[in-house]
């Protein structure tokens, strides 16, 4: 018999400030990501993900916990934001992906980046399809 019940997806996001933009990094509060992941403090992860075109890409990210950056998870979008012309205000969304027993310790994610324009003086928010 099918097991009918849908895997749950767990999905984190937020919009893109001009210094992540600028650094090609996004930094999430923990809070939103510890759901997702299991850190420890300094520890490099990689979130393998997937974009609206089918390209694979890899993403390295990192807990951090001091006092200028407070508890949160840096992950570096170097390439990617330069692929997609990453602006401020963005907004980036990993979804997770279901994932086969025993192929890898990364994540899997669909990563997808929407991007708000006004048309007709209505704000709509489209998926960045580049």
């Amino acid at each position: 018999m099918e097991n009918n019940q849908e895997q749950v997806r767990q999905s984190f996001s937020k919009q893109l400030t001009q210094r992540e933009v600028e650094q090609r990094t996004v930094l999430f509060p923990f809070d939103v990501v510890t759901s997702v992941f299991e850190f420890q403090e300094g520890q490099l992860f990689c979130i393998d993900a997937i974009d609206n075109l089918e390209k694979v890409w890899l993403f390295i990210g990192m807990f951090h916990n001091n006092e200028e950056l407070g508890n949160c998870v840096s992950i570096c979008l170097r390439q990617f934001s330069v692929e997609k012309g990453l602006k401020a205000n963005d907004e980036i969304t990993f979804t997770e992906r279901p994932q086969q027993e025993g192929t890898r310790t990364s994540k899997r994610f669909k990563v997808e980046i929407k991007r708000k324009i006004r048309l007709f003086g209505q704000d709509i928010w489209g998926e960045l399809m580049v």
